[in-house]
């Protein structure tokens, strides 16, 4: 996925994308220890999927997507955090068929 994929980063957020020919995109994410306890990671997790939950419509399907979030994704207000994240994700047309 990784090495297939585009990177975008920004300052709370690593994110790594691959067009995947599905009608929906998928999302995955990986907090690492190093961000913190597993009282924050899993607050992080949670605002994550609050997110994505809020704003489905608005990301393009077709994607396999990989959020790496950093500790300060924690204690930045949640208005800032989603506005950050959404810049990162792909926004409008389908990619279904992508490189067929």
């Amino acid at each position: 996925m990784y090495s297939e994929g585009r990177r975008k980063s920004s300052r709370e957020f690593t994110v790594f994308l691959r067009p995947n020919r599905l009608e929906l995109s998928r999302f995955g994410w990986s907090v690492k220890k190093a961000v913190g306890n597993a009282v924050l990671r899993n607050r992080i997790r949670r605002r994550l999927r609050e997110i994505l939950r809020l704003h489905r419509r608005e990301i393009a399907p077709g994607w396999d997507v990989v959020i790496h979030p950093r500790s300060s994704v924690a204690q930045a207000s949640f208005s800032a955090v989603t506005v950050e994240l959404l810049k990162l994700l792909p926004r409008g047309e389908p990619t279904v068929g992508v490189g067929s």
